[in-house]
């Protein structure tokens, strides 16, 4: 037989049942096929006593799992058991609390969820250890966990929240992707198990109709959440980038969204609606004084809670089909769109670096856009002035 490649490999499909494929280029290593697809390399062995052993290899080239199948036979040559040492340190540092599951999660979130990702991100992050991992395997080490306990986690979550079950094994998979970048001997239980949840990409676009009872549910639910809301639905904006809206984003009739808030981390100039700058000059200060730039135009606090909010929101709305936040979004551009706004102008609005700007394009394009902006924001508003006054003036009415 000849050794393995690489393309030889790739090229082994799945059964019904776990196999192994000998790899004759390396004494005792083997490629493991599971159910799923996922392929990882196993040495076999015979220890001291003549029992068949298995080292599991972490994830590594055909390569790399040649020389560690020549160093695990060589350890084996001078008289220790590569798989006992193995085992042996997992015990030890299980035994000193190291390998556990809060302590490494604790770490992750630290030095990489909120250094490298998004707030809302990493905020999602510390809910799904805290509240799903942690509850089910907080004694347990990182080491312990296997694609079964993964598993079963997530069909259990997915029984009653079909899509978080789905944001816990995507936190779960970079949490071991991260650990596995430090531990040689780890192998990710999250790899070959496959998200248990469908998810169909957005398409709901409210229509005229709906964006009018939205906005009146706005003016009933009031307050701070009321206004945030009317702000994503005359900007198009992302629901972080306004609900954590800061004074010193705030110009003359323009929004100045910083770098780090905005998910191409790049600064977006907005310009607002008579409407829009209305709003944010109807919000009441914490000060007699000008407020601080750090300040949220919200008050103490951002608007958080949206789940609550969108509860508020549906009781006023009336029998609406289902709808979330993210869609005003997406609504606010086929609104604009359909009212004639180009397309290019609206991913301008929503700061979009793909679509008509991705690529050279990108690169070279640098006009503005602002005036046509300020034009395309201003109609906008002036479109939803007219759906809420034309149905309910006397109860619903846009300041200027």
């Amino acid at each position: 037989m000849r050794p393995l490649t690489d393309i030889a490999i790739q090229n082994l499909k799945p059964k019904a049942e776990r196999y192994e494929v000998s790899d004759p280029g390396a004494r005792g290593l083997r490629v493991a096929v599971q159910p799923s697809g996922y392929k990882s390399f196993i040495v076999r062995y015979r220890d001291a006593g003549g029992k068949n052993r298995k080292l599991t290899l972490p994830p590594v080239s055909l390569a790399g799992a040649r020389k560690l199948a020549g160093d695990a036979m060589l350890e084996l040559a001078q008289g220790r058991d590569p798989g006992a040492a193995k085992q042996e340190a997992k015990r030890t540092a299980s035994a000193r609390g190291d390998d556990t599951i809060e302590r490494w999660a604790r770490t992750f979130i630290e030095r990489h969820a909120k250094k490298k990702t998004r707030p809302n991100s990493w905020r999602q992050t510390v809910h799904v250890f805290e509240d799903i991992v942690l509850p089910a395997w907080k004694r347990r080490t990182v080491h312990d966990i296997k694609r079964k306990d993964v598993r079963e986690l997530l069909e259990e979550l997915a029984e009653t929240k079909p899509i978080m079950a789905n944001r816990t094994r995507g936190v779960l998979s970079k949490f071991y992707n991260w650990m596995c970048e430090r531990d040689d001997d780890l192998v990710s239980p999250v790899m070959g198990v496959k998200a248990p949840a469908a998810e169909n990409v957005g398409e709901r676009v409210l229509n005229d109709d709906e964006l009018r009872r939205l906005w009146a549910a706005c003016e009933a639910i009031g307050g701070r959440e009321g206004a945030c809301v009317k702000l994503l639905l005359l900007t198009g904006q992302r629901r972080s980038e306004i609900s954590h809206l800061r004074w010193r984003e705030v110009g003359d009739d323009v929004l100045e969204l910083l770098a780090p808030r905005m998910k191409g981390k790049r600064a977006h100039t907005l310009p607002l609606s008579s409407q829009a700058a209305a709003i944010i000059a109807d919000m009441p200060k914490l000060v007699p004084q000008t407020p601080r730039p750090d300040d949220y135009v919200w008050g103490d606090t951002p608007v958080g809670h949206f789940h609550r909010v969108k509860d508020e929101l549906d009781a006023h709305m009336g029998d609406t089909p289902k709808w979330t936040v993210r869609d005003i979004r997406r609504s606010v551009a086929s609104g604009m769109a359909r009212i004639g706004v180009p397309v290019p102008v609206v991913e301008k609005i929503l700061a979009h670096r793909k679509g008509t700007f991705a690529g050279v394009v990108g690169v070279y394009q640098k006009y503005s856009f602002l005036d046509e902006m300020a034009v395309a924001a201003q109609r906008w508003s002036d479109h939803i002035e007219q759906l809420v006054i034309g149905k309910a003036a006397k109860v619903v009415k846009l300041r200027r």
